[in-house]
């Protein structure tokens, strides 16, 4: 049987040779019996730290491990917060969330620093609001390549923020003019494009 460890191997053909095949039918392939599992006491040593000190990565939760006695592989502890959907930074900072929610939980100074390094992050990472097509758009020219015969192309792109409709034209050299394509061009599509019904 291939990708098929010899313990679950060997399993599997007890079943069979005993004539349990209903049960061998019934399995579900990704969930065998034979998961390779720390010790009880060990991953909740793991998902505590977790919690704890949520900023830390798999060496260095190793590494604490290590201060209190325990020996672990980093790939260990990366399959123990896969089970407890804790395996990215975000999944820890909502779990720790979670049991203040709780409640009886006093911050740490880390904890308290990765909560707040999160909330600015999400702040940094908003969404640019319109309030309505042509009210706000994004331009730039990217370098296309060469074609014989024509030379460099360049590709305009104007993108509206309100609609994430993009309109893009290709020119043979880049100049301001062509720059001004995405605002220039709503004479031509009169009041039909998105920036001719608000007079930009």
């Amino acid at each position: 049987m291939k990708g098929c460890s010899r313990g679950t191997f060997n399993w599997l053909g007890e079943l069979y040779e005993n004539g349990e095949e209903e049960v061998l039918h019934e399995m579900d392939k990704k969930r065998l019996p034979f998961t390779k599992r720390v010790q009880e006491h060990i991953e909740k040593a793991i998902i505590e730290i977790a919690i704890e000190l949520p900023a830390c990565g798999q060496k260095s939760v190793t590494n604490k491990l290590k201060e209190r006695g325990i020996s672990i592989s980093s790939g260990e502890i990366r399959s123990v917060w896969k089970r407890h959907n804790l395996e990215t930074f975000e999944k820890r900072l909502k779990a720790l969330e979670a049991k203040i929610a709780q409640g009886g939980i006093i911050l740490t100074e880390g904890q308290r620093i990765a909560l707040e390094k999160a909330k600015e992050q999400k702040e940094a990472q908003d969404e640019i609001e319109a309030q309505y097509s042509g009210y706000l758009g994004g331009q730039d020219t990217y370098y296309v390549g060469y074609i014989e015969g024509i030379g460099k192309i360049y590709q305009q792109t104007f993108v509206d923020a309100y609609s994430r409709v993009a309109f893009v034209k290709l020119y043979a050299e880049k100049t301001a003019i062509n720059a001004n394509y995405g605002l220039a061009d709503k004479e031509r599509a009169g009041n039909r494009g998105p920036f001719g019904l608000h007079g930009i």
